[in-house]
């Protein structure tokens, strides 16, 4: 025991970088100073400060400051921390899209840094260059990433350009779809509608049913010109709300190749001619996309239309049937 009786506080060998963080009381002849227990409580403080990131600074003034607000402290450290995270993160995907390429020398991988670099450049030429490299120098992960956020419309055409010709381009794309920004599932699907294989157009046909209208939309327009019946339902909602319905009543033309489809479509749509929920103006877009289906069934309903308490319903459908050679 240290002199000074029972009432004295722990013995701690002497440090060169113990001093000063306590306050001990001189160091007898044995060479240990004796840290009282206010001492030893200070010591375990400034260790935990230091292991939440706090310099010895800032653990002066959290410890001696009386004014001192902790939660400011604390606030500012998560930010400095949330920041490095997002730091070591974008390190992390750099390094691993560089690993993707699988570069032979330190040659190959200074060139996919410098198109990574120049994707993230503030100039869209500079981007609009980087996307138009070989697709074989660029990760296609970055190339989807920068795909995505892009807004200049050039610079997103060539990155859809690269994406088209990349292997396994649509995958990265398929996040973008349920993102929470419109931009960004818009950009996704009007990537993944210029990509060509089996990948791109599973994530279209699931696009169908998403519940942002213009992604359901571009989807069904895509599937259509390549002759799938899927997207029917959805180019006939298209005819109904306005949106693009002249593109989507050329689709639903385009699916109507053989007389089971076209008979199919003309129902779907003299259905809708008929629901009484149906406005005007929809009921005028529908009539006129009925004109574009061939077979019995379309021609019959457009007969009974011309007799439609509608005057422009009525008219429109009479036209088409002298188009058509019907009336």
């Amino acid at each position: 025991m240290a002199p000074g009786g029972p009432a004295a506080g722990p013995l701690c060998r002497r440090t060169s970088s113990g001093g000063g963080w306590g306050r001990p009381g001189p160091p007898p002849g044995s060479g240990y100073r004796e840290y009282s227990g206010e001492d030893v409580r200070r010591i375990f403080h400034i260790e935990s400060l230091r292991a939440m990131g706090l310099s010895l600074r800032e653990i002066g003034r959290a410890l001696d400051d009386p004014g001192f607000t902790p939660a400011d402290l604390v606030d500012d450290l998560i930010r400095r921390t949330r920041e490095r995270i997002a730091a070591e993160t974008e390190l992390l995907i750099r390094l691993d899209r560089v690993h993707a390429t699988d570069p032979a020398g330190w040659e190959d991988v200074l060139q996919v840094l410098a198109l990574l670099r120049a994707l993230g450049s503030t100039s869209a030429g500079t981007r609009q260059r980087a996307a138009l490299a070989s697709v074989d120098e660029v990760p296609v992960e970055a190339l989807a990433q920068a795909a995505l956020g892009e807004k200049d419309p050039y610079v997103a055409g060539a990155l859809r350009w690269a994406l088209s010709r990349s292997d396994g381009g649509a995958a990265p794309l398929a996040e973008g779809l349920g993102s929470p920004v419109a931009a960004v599932r818009e950009r996704a699907v009007r990537a993944l509608a210029e990509m060509p294989g089996r990948e791109a157009a599973t994530l279209l046909r699931e696009a169908l049913v998403s519940p942002d209208a213009v992604v359901r939309g571009r989807a069904a327009l895509t599937l259509g010109a390549r002759g799938e019946a899927a997207a029917i339902p959805v180019l006939v909602d298209m005819i109904v709300v306005g949106s693009n319905d002249t593109d989507a009543a050329d689709a639903l033309s385009v699916l109507a190749g053989d007389d089971a489809a076209a008979d199919r479509i003309a129902s779907l749509l003299v259905g809708r001619i008929g629901d009484g929920t149906t406005g005007q103006p929809a009921r005028g877009r529908l009539t006129q996309a009925l004109g574009g289906i061939p077979g019995a069934t379309a021609s019959r309903a457009l007969a009974d239309l011309v007799g439609d308490a509608d005057r422009a319903v009525a008219l429109t459908a009479a036209y088409l049937l002298r188009l058509r050679g019907d009336g």
